[in-house]
């Protein structure tokens, strides 16, 4: 029985390259974002600043993100099991789903808070308020390095969703030392909520199209980076296909792509000739190493498919 299963394992390896390294970093990162988020907050109400307050609030959530994110890593690799034949994989996107979400809410939350503030600027001890989020974004941005250089935030969504909340928190703390700069110099309290609102759009920014590719990924879209019309072209163009049906390509989690068609072939061809062209077009062109191909003869009936 197992004779076909050498072809499958392939789609493993190149998925668990960076697992470590998306542990390390998110453990790295997590620890310093814990500690700076209760510095921000006592912070914030010793200082009296919105900015820190928002700030620290945002750190609760990176906190929250971080451990979230750090569970997904280590669930995926978990072994696949007859009732969870994908393993749990999909629990990345959800995190990054959640993450986002959060994000979006947060960055909502700081935007409600810094409206009331700008009828009534309360004042703000700016110079230790300064202090703080400078403390602040070097934890940051260590973490954000930490992230970007053992982790894997290009490819994987999870991970940059994590990212995303590190760099929102580092726009936060710069943008609290340029609103204490202000108050310190000028006196001028309002540029404590502006800046928070400015903070809050691009945090809002980045959440929403984490939260885009996050539900693209979960309603069984195709993957950003594959044509699908190019892809049946591809297959279609084989010696001996006459027609490409039931084509579905979809995404498991980050970097791990899926696809089952039918192709329907002349009388008298050799099926796995065919087939073994298709498997390697697919994964040589389509970077595609979970391929399911229903090879059928004109004879064969099926019923119409719903989707």
């Amino acid at each position: 029985m197992h004779h076909h299963a050498h072809g499958h394992c392939g789609h493993h390896h190149h998925h668990g390259h960076g697992r470590e390294g998306n542990q390390k970093g998110l453990a790295v990162a997590l620890s310093l974002t814990v500690g700076m988020m209760v510095l921000e907050f006592v912070g914030g109400l010793v200082t009296n600043s919105l900015a820190l307050l928002s700030d620290s609030g945002h750190m609760l959530s990176d906190a929250a993100s971080l451990l979230l994110s750090l569970a997904a890593v280590w669930l995926a690799s978990k072994p696949a099991s007859p009732k969870r034949t994908y393993g749990f994989y999909r629990f990345e996107i959800l995190a990054a789903l959640v993450n986002g979400v959060t994000l979006v809410a947060i960055a909502a939350w700081i935007i409600w808070e810094a409206v009331g503030r700008f009828v009534n600027p309360p004042a703000v001890a700016s110079g230790p308020m300064m202090a703080v989020a400078a403390v602040g974004l070097l934890a940051n941005l260590v973490s954000a390095w930490v992230l970007m250089r053992k982790g894997d935030v290009k490819e994987n969504v999870n991970l940059r969703s994590a990212y995303l909340h590190v760099l929102g928190d580092a726009l936060g703390s710069v943008g609290a030392i340029a609103a204490g700069l202000v108050m310190w110099l000028f006196g001028w309290y309002a540029a404590d909520p502006l800046i928070s609102v400015l903070v809050a759009v691009l945090i809002f920014k980045g959440a929403i199209a984490v939260v885009k590719q996050t539900v693209h990924i979960l309603m069984e879209g195709t993957p950003a980076a594959i044509d699908q019309t190019e892809v049946k072209a591809a297959l279609s163009g084989i010696d001996g296909v006459l027609d490409v049906h039931d084509l579905h390509i979809w995404t498991i989690t980050s970097g791990l792509d899926s696809l089952s068609c039918h192709l329907l072939i002349e009388d008298g061809r050799d099926a796995q000739v065919i087939l073994q062209r298709a498997i390697d077009l697919v994964e040589t062109r389509f970077h595609i190493r979970h391929a399911t191909i229903q090879i059928e003869m004109p004879h064969i009936r099926h019923g119409e498919m719903e989707v």
